[in-house]
């Protein structure tokens, strides 16, 4: 017999005539993570499998990535009453269990041998070598069975995978990355999607610290481990959001401020050949979100903006940043570009012609263009390198 790791694509098989280019991408995602590992990776339209030595260590890199429905440790043998039943002995040896049940599934129809009685076949077999009894309602252990044409597999338990797509199915977008929690929260959640992410971070020194710039490389490295993929877009943002303080009403100020942000959002997936726009706006939050803001300030752009937490609220958000690692660097006390001079009363209900009366008070286009075209991209995001905390 051979121990390996079966993977269950889930979602992906409703796919259809798609289905073998979400595996594919899939397969190479996997490949990425599993970079630094020796393995063998075969797989078809219904099951992926890999063989390696270092099995629990790979399961733990496979928990992080998207397209998959479950992980498997099982043992393959030949389809074979007498191997399949020495096999099945030969795990359970070193199991201690009262109660057990057997479930078959013959996905391979020339075994001659229906699911059902096959199972009864395998759970006497078991009664007669172990002392046990089956429970089918609430057993101890869940023999499973599958054969297939290659082979026959059989298993204890399955590890619960990702879900969702694989991540860059849907081509690349451009996460609005700032170093709160709903950001990273949005970024995770569009990669279980499909959408691959570039992050979008605007530095304004002196106004932010060194330690606000680490701390979003930071978010950004422990939701690069979910893709692998991951660049920061730092701009330059200084210049610009001192204009918006000389020349605009302070309860503005955010409104304005939003608005040149997604110019510049805008001008990098332009350049870059992106998809979309995402940010980690929660409808009603904050004052920049409720949905009268959101009109005016969207009303920059004509590209796709993607709100992944839009209906969530703050304690949903916060459960997401906990599972997925990100909650304790977001609430690290380095003030961002938003915060850093965040008016007591900003406006809820802007009015567009207003936000266009006090843009023209500044030449706000060369200095996005200025923005743009010094912004810094950090690419090397492996989360083991990054010390910056």
């Amino acid at each position: 017999m051979q121990k390996m790791i079966m993977i269950k694509y889930g979602e992906l098989t409703t796919k259809k005539g798609n289905r073998n280019t979400f595996i594919k991408l899939l397969a190479n995602n996997i490949k990425s993570i599993l970079k630094n590992f020796k393995y063998e990776l075969v797989y078809d339209r219904v099951r992926m499998y890999i063989i390696c030595d270092e099995i629990d260590l790979v399961i733990k890199k496979l928990k992080n990535i998207f397209g998959i429905h479950s992980i498997v440790k099982c043992y393959k043998v030949n389809t074979n009453i007498d191997d399949i039943k020495n096999c099945i002995l030969s795990i359970l040896n070193d199991i201690e269990f009262n109660t057990f049940k057997v479930e078959t599934k013959r996905a391979d129809k020339n075994f001659e041998i229906h699911s059902m009685e096959f199972s009864r076949l395998i759970g006497g077999h078991i009664l007669k070598n172990i002392d046990c009894k089956v429970d089918v309602h609430n057993p101890d252990l869940n023999i499973k069975i599958e054969i297939r044409c290659e082979g026959t597999f059989i298993y204890l338990n399955e590890i619960p995978g990702l879900g969702g797509y694989p991540v860059g199915i849907q081509g690349t977008g451009l996460l609005m990355l700032s170093g709160g929690i709903d950001s990273p929260v949005a970024g995770y959640l569009a990669l279980k999607r499909g959408i691959d992410l570039e992050c979008l971070y605007f530095e304004s020194p002196p106004h932010t610290s060194i330690e606000a710039k680490n701390k979003v490389v930071k978010l950004a490295s422990i939701i690069n481990s979910y893709s692998g993929n991951i660049k920061v877009n730092v701009v330059p943002f200084t210049k610009l959001q001192e204009e918006i303080y000389k020349n605009v009403p302070e309860n503005y100020v955010i409104t304005i401020m939003r608005r040149m942000m997604y110019r510049i959002a805008q001008e990098v997936v332009i350049r870059k050949n992106l998809k979309v726009i995402l940010n980690g706006e929660s409808v009603g939050q904050v004052a920049s979100q409720t949905l009268s803001s959101m009109i005016v300030i969207n009303n920059v752009t004509n590209l796709p903006v993607i709100r992944p937490v839009a209906c969530l609220d703050k304690l949903e958000i916060i459960d997401i940043a906990n599972k997925i690692g990100t909650y304790e660097t977001s609430i690290l006390p380095y003030e961002d570009c938003c915060t850093i001079f965040l008016p007591k009363h900003p406006v809820i209900n802007p009015e567009l012609e207003k936000c266009i009366e006090y843009e023209k008070r500044f030449d706000y286009a060369s200095l996005i263009k200025d923005c743009v075209d010094n912004i810094e991209v950090i690419t090397n995001l492996e989360e083991e390198q990054i010390d910056l905390l």
